[in-house]
């Protein structure tokens, strides 16, 4: 089983709490905050441990939150290589409105990376020996990141003979996808995008995924359907795997849930069929959960084993 890198260039600290009949302009009396580690690559990274695969997250680090980041993985038993920037790492804030059960998410943007710090997040992800077989590119951009150098970074990668997973969203994703990854997970709405298309639906989607495939921009694609599971989508495959049916009290995570289960399956050399199994399994065993947490290992491993019967 191989060491999978996971690279977040936008992670934060994420804070969450609840209080009862959320209303404007009356003092809210807010439940002790908790504080998880977050961006997308970094909870990859946790939900790997989780499942008993060894992982190391880069991630770039910057002033006191930076140092509470850090703290955060120390105490997951996360190994980490934070790549130090002159920039505060950013915070969230997540509140749950215990009267409604209804959760309002508020996303801070980073600060700017500057073009030292991207010299140093490249000679960081160079000098990585033994270089992991599976590096996932996961997670927004910061201010400062222009997307070719999204394309430097998979160009490095792939030098390694490592194969790249993407993760992320608008031209960060373009940019990766012109250069060629192994492994593509879009929601429908990326998948709308990228291919061209206004509309698409579980038909057209599959289609649209394989011409991107053809175009030589992935060589696995997942389509991330939410409620409806995912499909799977190589050249010569095709498959859906459904979703069962949870009680769901948050999506935070999910997505980053779905990517560690998947790949899990592929750092044993599993079958894609399965790997994508174990994605919807985790994806959907992190909705089970409040607030920003990410899927429980027990929750995840009966829901693998129950779609591995259907």
């Amino acid at each position: 089983m191989s060491t999978i890198l996971t690279i977040t260039l936008n992670p934060t600290v994420d804070k969450s709490s609840s209080v009862a009949n959320i209303k404007p302009e009356k003092k809210l009396r807010c439940a002790p905050p908790k504080y998880e580690p977050g961006g997308g690559g970094i909870n990859v990274s946790r939900g790997l441990v989780r499942l008993g695969v060894n992982t190391k997250a880069l991630f770039t680090t910057g002033g006191r939150t930076g140092s509470l980041l850090e703290e955060l993985l120390e105490q997951e038993n996360i190994k980490t290589l934070p790549i130090p920037i002159v920039a505060e790492t950013r915070e969230n804030f997540v509140v749950v409105d215990t009267f409604t059960n209804e959760q309002y998410r508020f996303g801070m943007p980073g600060k700017t990376v500057t073009p030292d710090d991207r010299v140093a997040i490249k000679n960081a992800i160079a000098v990585i020996h033994p270089f992991p077989e599976i590096v996932v590119i996961s997670g927004s951009l910061p201010p400062g990141i222009p997307s070719a150098f999204i394309t430097t970074i998979v160009q490095l990668v792939k030098s390694k003979g490592s194969k790249v997973v993407m993760d992320t969203s608008g031209n960060a994703l373009q940019a990766a996808l012109n250069e060629g990854v192994y492994l593509l997970k879009p929601n429908i709405g990326e998948l709308s995008r990228l291919a061209g298309i206004e509309y698409l639906d579980n038909d057209t989607a599959t289609h649209a995924a394989l011409q991107l495939i053809n175009k030589g921009m992935a060589e696995v694609i997942v389509i991330s359907m939410g409620a409806q599971g995912a499909y799977l989508v190589t050249k010569n495959k095709q498959v859906h795997v459904p979703a069962p049916s949870v009680h769901k009290k948050s999506t935070v995570g999910a997505g980053d849930s779905m990517v560690a289960g998947m790949m899990a399956v592929l750092s044993k050399k599993g079958t894609l069929v399965d790997m994508v199994r174990m994605g919807v399994a985790c994806g959907s065993a992190a909705t089970m959960n409040p607030g920003t947490g990410l899927f429980k290992t027990a929750d995840a491993e009966q829901l693998y084993q129950w779609l591995s019967k259907q």
